[in-house]
């Protein structure tokens, strides 16, 4: 296969809806996701020939995507204190190999972190205020 036929199979896509989208899905790579847009399921189906042309993922970055609590997006390492002043009360959290650690439990984000202190859901790195690249000391 060649780029030049990579090329051509996602120009094929483009007039295909989606009843013709799923049947080459299901051709491919077995069952159909249950999506019902047609052009993220072309993307996809486009995508996935590109992926097999020039290799996918490689092993350490689809490694990092399915690691749970991954802390990389804000840039912690290990023996990072983040601490959070709220409602009065100050909050610390220190980042270990296995995940954060808060009030002598290891938690598996900073989402579950901020949960805890708040009792509603957050977004563990907005809740923290390590958004926009900012990093904790």
């Amino acid at each position: 296969m060649t780029s030049l036929m990579i090329e051509q199979g996602v120009a094929k896509l483009e007039g295909l809806g989606l009843p013709e989208l799923r049947k080459l899905w299901a051709e491919r790579f077995g069952p159909p996701p249950a999506l019902r847009s047609a052009d993220l399921l072309r993307r996809l189906l486009a995508w996935h020939m590109q992926a097999d042309f020039h290799g996918g993922l490689d092993g350490a970055l689809r490694r990092r995507l399915v690691q749970k609590g991954n802390a990389s997006p804000t840039n912690l390492h290990v023996g990072t204190r983040i601490v959070k002043e709220w409602q009065g009360r100050r909050y610390e959290v220190l980042v270990d190999h296995d995940g954060p650690l808060f009030e002598g439990r290891r938690y598996r984000s900073l989402s579950e972190v901020a949960r805890t202190i708040t009792g509603t859901r957050w977004n563990g790195p907005r809740f923290f205020g390590l958004r926009d690249g900012k990093v904790a000391s």
